[in-house]
């Protein structure tokens, strides 16, 4: 479904599968959101009409409750897939799930799920992708666009069509591969893989060397405080 505008396109696809009025496979893209959100309750700010926002609603099955972090890494490599169709050989997944184009954030992944019980029914992955704007806000630390990288212009709608492909053609490996080979692609495009990276922990910053993330979601490193953390129990501290 193709919106004008919306407060948020996972908000606008989490209320239709309340009301049953969605279903595996729908999309909401958006030409315009006033509260996108972004991980940790953070806003999503994208300039109207100029980039791909959009929320696709997944039955996760046959995923289970506690493998949540298997939809994250499908989810991610189909983006990845995506932008490096356009952007090449440099772009790269972020853990847990933002797209990176060397060093500079191209993309981001909110996956919100639907719990009842022990059961998961549904899940709705909110991904925003920088695709024509090339003016950003300064508090944004290091931003870039398609555009940018390409000096091409592209239809957003277009390019929402294209990754909705990408995203069923990595669905459709949940049946037919172990999780273990996705992992493995998907660490072999991780973000500062092997590289000196630093952190924050509460109120303390450190360095450590990126090893991989786990079958968990645990990112997993040499020479840090400890040897794995969790999502959410650390922040990245971006140069």
């Amino acid at each position: 479904m193709e919106l004008s505008e919306t407060d948020s396109t996972n908000i606008y696809a989490m209320t239709h599968i309340q009301h049953n009025m969605a279903t595996h496979g729908s999309v909401f893209f958006a030409h315009r959101q006033w509260a996108g959100k972004g991980q940790h309750g953070k806003q999503w700010v994208t300039e109207a009409g100029q980039n791909l926002i959009m929320s696709a609603v997944i039955d996760p099955n046959p995923l289970v409750h506690g493998q949540q972090f298997h939809l994250s890494v499908i989810i991610a490599l189909a983006c990845h897939d995506f932008f490096s169709h356009y952007a090449g050989e440099e772009t790269s997944i972020k853990w847990p799930n933002d797209i990176y184009w060397r060093d500079r954030k191209a993309g981001g992944i909110l996956i919100e799920n639907q719990l009842r019980g022990h059961k998961w029914q549904w899940s709705v992955a909110g991904i925003g992708i920088n695709i024509n704007q090339v003016v950003f806000d300064p508090a944004l630390l290091n931003p870039v666009s398609l555009k940018q990288i390409t000096g091409k212009s592209f239809d957003p709608v277009q390019l929402a069509k294209e990754l909705c492909s990408y995203i069923n053609n990595r669905l459709l490996q949940v049946n037919r591969v172990p999780f273990s080979v996705l992992l493995d692609a998907y660490n072999n495009h991780l973000f500062k893989k092997g590289e000196l990276i630093h952190l924050k922990k509460a109120n303390t910053r450190f360095s450590c060397v990126l090893k991989a993330v786990n079958e968990s979601g645990e990112l997993l490193v040499e020479n840090g405080p400890t040897d794995r953390f969790q999502f959410g129990e650390v922040s990245w501290m971006i140069e």
